[in-house]
């Protein structure tokens, strides 16, 4: 198998045109497979592991060592013991505790096996085969294939061994959790930007779920900044570690570039965004976001290293974040291309909105079209998850609109609101233990030990999203006050008041990012809005008077979320007094 062999952390990379190892002969004399190899020795060695005495005695040499059991290892997967003892007499010593070396070898599966593992397929081959036009084929072919290899491998070792048949087998993912298929880029840059040409756009993703990803940070902090000039130029790209994932940003086209340092993370994003289909893959982005570059080219820019650029003569916005270990945390991917999101949203006169959108039909009949807003652990996640747990007692129907961030419009005299995201990225505390049980199956796991753990998970389609619908209520989601049951749903009496509430954007921080205690942001919405407050205000004063005007409810709900002891209670008691509110 012809390849690179790339290793970040716990993360492995490998990558192939096409040429693909056939047995398991062949998977055990790859680069790849001695590189893993050499690793796992020095990994003993480092804490002087009992299962290196399998290794004879007069075997010192380190180099001779990886030599003897790379062999051994090479024979063992077509040969049982006995054969492979009289045909290489020098490696009989191998075999003085069997039990031990089949432990060995079951700890090679494990070691190999906790990396987070990546093989990516270019699709041009040299056969000249577009594995992205034949995807399910590709992907069979490939990832199937080297995950039967890497179990069979294995197998056949441990069995040769041990002479023996395991009466349980467990049909993991031996060899790579996620696929990819990435093809050369046709979008047709303006001359700053030709260099991103040579970086492999990704067009299809298998991912063997659950998926567990442990990135180095577990929270976010500081904001995005705009600078005043384009550092494309300063940026030394290299095509071999980076890919792009062209995404859907509701009805937006966002071109993600990451490095391979961050490839957990950019990854993840299939769980996020739709990725552009093949009708629009030739098409100029909206927006183009670098996410891992060298710190040293945004240097003079300061800190944080977080920053965008409005790239006017090339109707181009420009996101960039640096390589370092700080930023390895799924909410700068996110934030950022919702920031670029907002941006654009702004410019076409639309009001971006950092909330929730959902359609709720109660069982009376009654439907209703809700927008909850609010900053990161406001609760606008667990109030949708209040509503899931409540639904089939109060619930009809129910579809989720958008989850994190969405932007409204109006259009012919009429408030419509608009998606981002297909997906969510929630906290796994703030969800009910059996619907994230019941999701493992499509969930993309990050942090599970620590605090802030979170899953992306698919929750609606790229068609409800961009569709365009009018909302009925709008609520600014107040989770510092404690109330009693009446109280849990507050309705405003005119613009200025709701308008002030909003833009004061009070909430009790809950651990998600690196902020503590009663905090404030500009309108809950430090993605786009915070950074361009006259442009923001002119639109939201706008929208505010047009509510009233339309006699669009406007209130809070009040969640209770940052409030010991309620932060399930809460939003539930929350859920059922809004039920209440809108059947009176």
């Amino acid at each position: 198998m012809k390849g690179s062999f790339s290793k970040y952390d716990n993360q492995i990379i490998i990558s192939s045109n096409g040429e693909l190892c056939q047995t398991n002969e062949e998977l055990l004399e790859t680069e790849a497979f001695k590189k893993v190899l050499s690793m796992y020795l020095d990994f003993l060695r480092g804490k002087n592991s009992p299962l290196l005495e399998i290794i004879p005695k007069h075997i010192s040499s380190k180099e001779e060592q990886n030599k003897k059991i790379l062999k051994l290892l090479q024979e063992l997967t077509i040969k049982k013991k006995k054969t492979v003892i009289k045909n290489n007499p020098e490696l009989e010593g191998f075999f003085a505790d069997t039990y031990n070396l089949n432990q060995f070898v079951e700890e090679l599966y494990n070691f190999w096996r906790n990396f987070e593992r990546f093989f990516i397929l270019f699709s041009e081959s040299k056969t000249g085969q577009n594995y992205h036009k034949q995807p399910y084929r590709s992907f069979h072919t490939t990832i199937e294939q080297l995950n039967h290899l890497v179990r069979g491998s294995y197998r056949d070792i441990c069995e040769n061994i041990t002479s023996n048949h395991p009466q349980v087998y467990r049909q993991v993912p031996a060899g790579f959790e996620v696929g990819i298929i990435a093809s050369k880029s046709k979008t047709k840059f303006s001359k700053e930007y030709l260099k991103l040409n040579n970086i492999h756009r990704i067009r299809q993703v298998l991912i063997e779920p659950p998926l567990i990803l442990n990135p180095t940070m577990n929270k976010r902090s500081g904001s995005f900044k705009e600078i005043h000039e384009n550092p494309m130029n300063k940026m030394n790209l290299n095509n071999k570690e980076w890919l792009c994932f062209p995404a859907k940003v509701g009805e937006l086209i966002i071109h993600v570039f990451f490095h391979y340092r961050f490839i957990s993370l950019g990854i993840s994003l299939a769980n996020l965004f739709d990725l552009v289909d093949e009708t629009e893959i030739e098409k100029k982005p909206d927006a183009i976001y670098l996410f891992g570059v060298d710190e040293e080219s945004l240097k003079k820019y300061g800190e944080p290293q977080t920053v965008f650029y409005d790239d006017k003569k090339n109707d181009l916005l420009m996101g960039f974040v640096s390589r370092r270990d700080e930023y390895n945390y799924f909410g700068y991917t996110k934030k950022m291309i919702l920031t670029l999101h907002n941006i654009a949203c702004m410019k076409k006169g639309r009001l971006p909105v950092h909330g929730a959108m959902v359609k709720i039909e109660l069982k009376s009949g009654i439907k209703k079209n809700i927008i909850i807003i609010g900053d990161s652990g406001a609760g606008k996640s667990e109030s949708l998850e209040a509503f899931r747990t409540l639904s089939q007692e109060h619930l009809r129907n129910m579809t989720i609109i958008f989850d994190d961030m969405g932007s409204l419009s109006i259009e012919n005299d009429k408030l419509k609101a608009y998606g981002t995201e297909t997906g969510a990225f929630v906290r796994l505390d703030d969800l009910h233990p059996g619907f994230v049980y019941g999701n493992l199956d499509r969930s993309i796991i990050m942090s599970p030990d620590k605090i802030n753990a979170r899953a992306v998970i698919p929750i609606t389609t790229l068609k409800e999203i961009i569709e365009g619908h009018e909302v009925n209520l709008i609520l600014y989601a107040n989770n510092y006050e404690f109330v009693e049951d009446k109280q849990f749903i507050h309705y405003f009496h005119n613009w200025e008041e709701a308008f002030n509430v909003f833009k004061e954007g009070k909430r009790m921080a809950k651990g998600t990012t690196s902020e503590i205690g009663l905090t404030k942001s500009y309108f809950a919405n430090p993605f786009g809005p915070h950074q361009f407050k006259k442009i923001h205000e002119d639109i939201a004063e706008k929208y505010f008077k047009f509510f009233f005007e339309k006699n669009i409810r406007v209130g809070e709900i009040r969640t209770m979320l940052g409030i010991k002891g309620y932060e399930s209670k809460g939003p539930e008691q929350a859920a059922k007094a809004l039920f209440k509110s809108i059947s009176e």
